[in-house]
Order: C-alpha cells, then structure tokens, then sequence
C-alpha cells in the first residue's frame, strides 16, 4: 500500500515560496520514491528548478520515511540546512509535510498533492483501493470495494450504463458491479447481492479523524 501523489505545479509551488530566498528540500525514500515524486531523481531537479527561480538551496535529501520519527532526526542530522533555510519544500505526502512541520519552527510548503492511498499495477501504474470511508463493506461485495473501483460509487449493483461487463465512464475498464458479481459467483455467495445497503454516511468518519485504543483490550472509544 502506498500515498499516492503527484507533483503541484511549478507556479503553485513558485507561489507559495514567495518571498523565501533560502529553500530546504526534503524528500521521501518510501511513497514519494515509489510513485516518482520525492525521489533522488526528483529532488535533484527540484533543486535545479528553484535555483533557476533564483532560490538559494540549502539543503537537498531525501529521507527514508518523512511520516515517522526520521523526519526529527534528519532535521537534527541537517541542522544547518534546515537553520539556513527561510522555509522547507517537502516533497512528501501531506502526513510528511505535516511531521516534518513538527520537528521544526519554520514555514514548510508541500511539492506535492496526496491523491489517495493506492496499490502499484505496473511500473509506475497506481490504482486507488481504499477511500477509507468508515463503512466497510468488503464483506458483502466478495472483497471487491465498490466505492473506490466503481466510478460512481455505486453500493447497489450496476447503473443502467453498463455494457458487455465494461464500465459506462471508462469503456476500458471492467464493471466493478460485474467483478463483484462474479466473485460472489465464484464463493457461493451470490445472495450477498440482495442485500441493499442504506446511502453512504460521510459522515461515518469524524473530521478531523481521532480514535484512542484502550491499552491491551483493542477496544476503541
């Protein structure tokens, strides 16, 4: 499972450093890497591209995990970098951005948009696989989840669009409806079909999300 993200614009990114002459950038060696956004690669020409806006770059690294307690030792281990720097570019996921504003006082700008947590396809392909929306119901649709493979998010079968299994919005792709129900087919469970699920609550989750766990019971409250 992996943070999918995606590179801002060059002028969003110009904007929000404005009036920053001295830039630290900071990478991600897990997520960011993976998905080609926060890599060594990346951040050598990130560093290109803010020097060619007339930035001084203090700093360049790339971390192995910007979400974790790394992120306070690499500030620790960079001191200089990070004290010369007039604000932080990370180039990391937005749990990332948010950690790495912790560890330090001074303004932290993301490179990045967090698009979704996701699985790898292929070589640079990403799927979204889970919205985390609170409300599972992986039990009744044979592990296939309709929210995030269908494009409509659909919680009761097929729309009306579907066509030879392929999906209405995207004649590429398979009907999400049409996998659920051949998986349910195949584990002799079919009549999961019927049962009709209520709207989806958007609520379910609390924003911003909290939850504590009682110490060695695993309950929640």
């Amino acid at each position: 499972m992996k943070t999918i993200t995606r590179l801002k614009p060059m002028q969003a990114i110009e904007e929000s450093l404005k009036g920053d002459t001295g830039v630290c950038i900071v990478g991600c060696g897990t997520c960011a890497t993976m998905c080609r956004t926060g890599g060594h690669e990346q951040v050598a020409a990130m560093a290109d591209a803010l020097r060619r806006m007339g930035k001084v770059v203090t700093g360049a690294m790339v971390i192995p995990t910007a979400c974790d307690e790394m992120s306070a030792e690499a500030v620790n281990e960079n001191r200089d970098a990070f004290n010369d720097a007039g604000a932080i570019l990370v180039m990391a996921c937005a749990f990332g951005v948010q950690t790495i504003a912790a560890s330090i006082e001074k303004p932290v700008a993301p490179a990045l948009d967090t698009l979704f947590i996701g699985k790898e396809n292929g070589i640079g392909v990403y799927s979204e696989v889970c919205r985390q929306c609170g409300e599972c119901v992986l039990d009744d649709t044979g592990g296939i989840c309709p929210v995030t493979s269908c494009h409509k998010g659909l919680l009761n079968g097929p729309c009306g669009g579907t066509n030879n299994g392929k999906c209405e919005i995207d004649r590429e792709k398979d009907c999400a409806w049409t996998l659920i129900y051949r998986r349910l087919d195949r584990l002799g469970r079919l009549d999961r079909m019927k049962k009709i699920h209520p709207p989806k609550n958007y609520q379910a989750v609390p924003r911003p999300g909290k939850i504590a766990v009682e110490s060695g019971r695993g309950e929640t409250q």
